[in-house]
């Protein structure tokens, strides 16, 4: 598997709370150098590095990171990154809703979230490392049925990250027209190439240039 082919699959990631406009800058112009399928930046400077990269696939997160954000207000946060052009959404949702077992609220606020953002791509945050296998399983289908186009593993934010096991969970319990995003503590070229091949469409890492470079990982 070519270096190309794994920053093909990699949205480039900067979420740190202490993010200056220079590192946004940074991040959005290796993943033009480096033709990353994507930049994830947070949503206050989703304008900012529109202006400056007219063509740059960018990508924001809603309801970031806790996920219990109401609906509501992740809806407004939702339409704010479409006004500000982003192409890709990444929302977080309410875990205290699958420990309430409350599913169908759940499925209700992505299918808000994924009218708002119409023929951009939407990536459903389900945090699993709080999560049991059946509440994964469930969730699953709650993410087809709901019409996002993805179902992340983590937000990076959280107690564990993304695993191999959970890729290849969500791969058996997926409807055929969603996708995978593994995130979180992803830190060497093995374990980008394993979760790819495993199912993986897309890594959400902050170290891919250093990953692929040789350099030491760290970070999201």
């Amino acid at each position: 598997m070519t270096n190309e082919f794994i920053y093909s699959r990699v949205d480039h990631t900067l979420l740190a709370a202490t993010a200056t406009k220079e590192d946004i800058e940074k991040l959005c112009k290796e993943a033009v150098e480096y033709k990353t399928a994507s930049v994830c930046i947070p949503p206050c400077y989703v304008k900012y590095a529109r202006k400056l990269f007219s063509k740059l696939n960018i990508c924001t997160v809603i309801g970031f990171p806790l996920g219990y954000d109401t609906s509501s207000v992740k809806q407004v946060a939702a339409a704010a990154a479409v006004m500000d052009k982003a192409n890709e959404l990444d929302m977080v949702i309410n875990i205290t809703d699958v420990k309430n077992k409350k599913f169908d609220t759940i499925q209700e606020e992505i299918s808000s979230i994924k009218q708002i953002a119409g023929t951009k791509l939407l990536k459903v945050i389900i945090e699993t490392c709080y999560l049991t296998d059946d509440e994964k399983i469930t969730l699953c289908r709650v993410v087809t049925d709901a019409g996002a186009d993805y179902i992340k593993t983590s937000t990076g934010f959280g107690s564990a990250g993304a695993t191999l096991a959970d890729v290849e969970l969500f791969k058996k319990h997926i409807g055929e027209n969603v996708k995978i995003k593994a995130a979180g503590g992803i830190r060497t070229r093995e374990n980008m190439v394993a979760f790819i091949n495993a199912g993986a469409d897309r890594l959400g890492t902050s170290s891919a240039v250093k990953i692929l470079s040789g350099e030491e990982a760290g970070g999201y």
